[in-house]
């Protein structure tokens, strides 16, 4: 993939959107998206409902939220209307769907690979309380996971599946779509977690054939915290009866019955307690523009900011952990240099956003709105932090994380 820059890129007329570009190198979208200026219009509008609607509201907009905001995403999926809900994050999106099984003997096993982003492995690693079997697919080179491998770890006793699309410490992309074919042949379900891919890479789950998807708006989606999402597959939502749940899940939440819930249709039977309305208000801001410019044009431009990242910290000899075929490589580059949480934090301080990864290194990702000048400025800022040593007034903090 060539890193040349091009004539004209025209994604750039969308950082006037972006307020924290007026004055930072932003390269930190693969764990907090830019900020688009609508959040500021639509928590308006949701302190306006609430201000002049009050208990009203509930029914002006705010109780279908969680499937309205969901069908939303689900457009970037490639999800239908009414397959997707919104939940405050991931673990809980996982906890909802671990909530429809039962780990019996003979399908009690679940599969994931060492490279798994942690809070998913300890929401499943908490299940062996449950009876859980878990087997952990390990990495050969802590970069990629070895598909077949997966595969062969996949049986006919084999429930669950959670894996990551695209690896949180090397941006590898998996193959989603073998993964679910062979757990549909032994009757067990994949839990695909997009959250390092969903807005940077073109995903539709219904071809990969996922039962499960789950992710967040965090990262590229631009939708900010509290914006998590779970896609349920049609055909298998209608028999699944989680026991997470709440009124929002019961066919008749206001006639405050006693007794078990009576589940509503998909997709709202997946809800538990009240949703987070703020959070679903300001997530849309970032939904729509994504959708307005296009994932797939938006790969197509971090495919090659990702290779000129890649190609200038190689000229420096700096080692990095993203994979080498761009075809399977995700918009983030961890670059492991010496000292890289201090470097990370003077990188910081000097208004160059990254973040940096126990084993991975500092991450730098560029989205649709970051300028090509701005690659090289990071990669030569580091090397100036280098060759100062500038970093050392932050070692002694170097085992506190971000």
């Amino acid at each position: 993939m060539s890193s040349r820059t091009p004539t004209n890129d025209d994604l750039l007329a969308w950082r006037k959107e972006f307020p924290i570009l007026e004055k930072t190198v932003y390269m930190i979208s693969n764990s907090l998206g830019a900020m688009p200026r609508g959040v500021y219009d639509r928590m308006r509008e949701f302190a306006d409902l609430w201000a002049t609607r009050g208990v009203r509201a509930w029914a002006e907009g705010w109780w279908e939220m969680p499937a309205t905001v969901g069908d939303r995403v689900g457009e970037i999926l490639g999800a239908p209307p009414g397959s997707v809900t919104m939940h405050q994050n991931v673990a809980i999106a996982e906890q909802v769907v671990l909530s429809c099984f039962e780990f019996k003997p003979g399908r009690d096993k679940v599969v994931y690979s060492s490279m798994n982003f942690p809070s998913v492995m300890y929401v499943y690693e908490a299940q062996r309380r449950r009876g859980a079997r878990i087997e952990i697919v390990p990495s050969d080179d802590g970069v990629t996971v070895d598909t077949e491998k997966m595969l062969r770890a996949i049986d006919e006793t084999t429930l669950l599946v959670p894996i990551s699309h695209v690896l949180f410490k090397s941006a590898f992309i998996q193959d989603a779509k073998a993964i679910c074919r062979r757990a549909r042949e032994v009757g067990a379900h994949v839990v695909l977690d997009v959250y390092q891919g969903a807005g940077t890479i073109p995903i539709d789950v219904q071809d990969l054939d996922a039962d499960f998807v789950v992710g967040g708006s965090v990262k590229w989606l631009c939708g900010g915290p509290g914006a998590g999402y779970l896609y349920v597959n049609p055909k298998l939502a209608p028999a699944l009866e989680p026991m997470m749940t709440g009124w929002m899940g019961d066919r008749a939440p206001f006639a405050f019955e006693p007794g078990p819930v009576r589940y509503a249709d998909p997709p709202m039977r997946f809800l538990n307690g009240s949703p987070h309305v703020p959070a679903l208000y300001a997530a849309t801001a970032g939904y729509d523009i994504i959708r307005e410019i296009g994932v797939p044009r938006i790969r197509e431009k971090s495919k090659r900011q990702v290779a000129r990242l890649l190609d200038l910290a190689k000229a420096r000899g700096w080692k990095t952990t993203a994979p080498a075929d761009p075809e399977r490589r995700g918009g983030t580059v961890a670059i492991d240099l010496p000292h890289g949480l201090a470097v990370a934090k003077e990188l910081i301080r000097r208004e160059f956003l990254v973040d940096y990864r126990p084993g991975a290194g500092v991450r730098a990702s560029p989205h649709f709105y970051t300028k090509d000048e701005e690659i090289d400025l990071t990669i030569a800022e580091i090397a100036k932090i280098l060759e100062s040593r500038a970093y050392e007034k932050h070692l002694e903090a170097e085992r506190t994380s971000f």
